[in-house]
């Protein structure tokens, strides 16, 4: 059960945090506009998002929701959307994987370059 709560730990950090820069990107959002807040949310959301995410790969869905929410929550501060607006478009619009396929992509990004011979050296 120690690799569970250690994912629910990371998850919860990161959630955190991550809620804790949209709501002071929120206050910006009105004067800065779309294109200074989408790499702002890029640069202190996403890359959170996406920080050992691998080590999440094949939990339960209720372990990663909550990433998700974070990444909703971003995609409707960045196209300035209502909570009510579906979520879906916009992360199509912003060219945005799902939680859940950002870590398969890494994954698979990870295997890739393991059979091309680019994968970092491990030291043991």
């Amino acid at each position: 059960m120690l690799g569970g709560e250690l994912s629910m730990e990371h998850v919860t950090k990161v959630t955190s945090s991550s809620f804790y820069h949209l709501r002071r990107l929120k206050q910006i959002r009105r004067v800065v506009g779309k294109d200074v807040t989408a790499p702002l949310v890029s640069t202190f959301i996403l890359c959170r998002l996406d920080y050992c995410n691998a080590l999440l790969a094949g939990l339960p869905r209720t372990t990663t929701d909550p990433l998700q929410r974070v990444q909703n929550v971003a995609a409707r501060l960045v196209l300035n959307l209502r909570i009510r607006d579906h979520v879906t478009p916009a992360l199509k619009q912003l060219h945005w994987l799902p939680v859940a396929s950002r870590i398969k992509f890494k994954l698979c990004l990870f295997m890739h370059l393991i059979h091309l011979h680019r994968a970092p050296a491990v030291s043991g």
